[in-house]
């Protein structure tokens, strides 16, 4: 089996690294990515955040490959892969400072993202931070004619599909206990959101 390979990972790497250089703080421990796809992400990641346990994950089927670059780096803050389905799994049972997420709204179905959002509102504490890197639709428009061409060849693939309203997202985080924190511009008609977990009890 050869490496996985995915070219918007190489294109896009720096400017998630400087956004997370500013989410990711000295104090925090650990990190869970869900969809972690390739895992060039996490090889590229997890060496600036020497002291950051990173946790890949995502469904078994792409889990084998993302071992290859594992075994290859040998880095030793990246945990073993754990398999998991936002629409029926659990984050492992640890406490996470922060979850990253890399073009994983669009191809989830949005059933999927609101039971993704509302795992992160049960399992991140006060002070827990998640962000969400994709293209996003703003009032119902989309920001650019490639994403619109985009959201279509998605739809063509699974008419469940498709490039999320950034208001349904934020009313979702909202709604699970979180307050954004910035909503970053990234290159190719892309944004990255950063949102801090509130306090806990004020939403359960």
């Amino acid at each position: 089996m050869e490496k996985p390979f995915s070219p918007a990972c190489e294109r896009n790497r720096d400017p998630i690294l400087e956004v997370l250089k500013t989410v990711i703080l000295p104090t925090d421990r650990r990190l869970i990515e869900i969809g972690t796809g390739t895992g060039q992400h996490a090889v590229y990641f997890a060496p600036h955040f020497k002291l950051l346990e990173w946790y890949p994950s995502d469904l078994s089927e792409n889990i084998p490959g993302m071992k290859l670059w594992f075994k290859e780096a040998k880095l030793t803050n990246i945990q073993d892969p754990v398999r998991l389905d936002v629409s029926k799994d659990d984050f492992p049972k640890v406490k996470f400072d922060v979850v990253f997420t890399a073009n994983t709204f669009h191809i989830m179905n949005w059933k999927e993202c609101k039971s993704f959002m509302k795992l992160l509102g049960h399992r991140l504490r006060e002070g827990s931070r998640a962000t969400i890197y994709g293209p996003f639709k703003y009032k119902g428009e989309f920001t650019s004619e490639s994403n619109a061409a985009f959201d279509e060849s998605l739809k063509q693939k699974d008419p469940l599909m498709g490039i999320r309203s950034f208001e349904d997202v934020h009313s979702n985080m909202v709604k699970n206990g979180f307050e954004l924190i910035h909503d970053h511009e990234m290159p190719a008609n892309n944004r990255m959101l950063v949102y801090n977990r509130l306090k806990f009890e004020k939403h359960n």
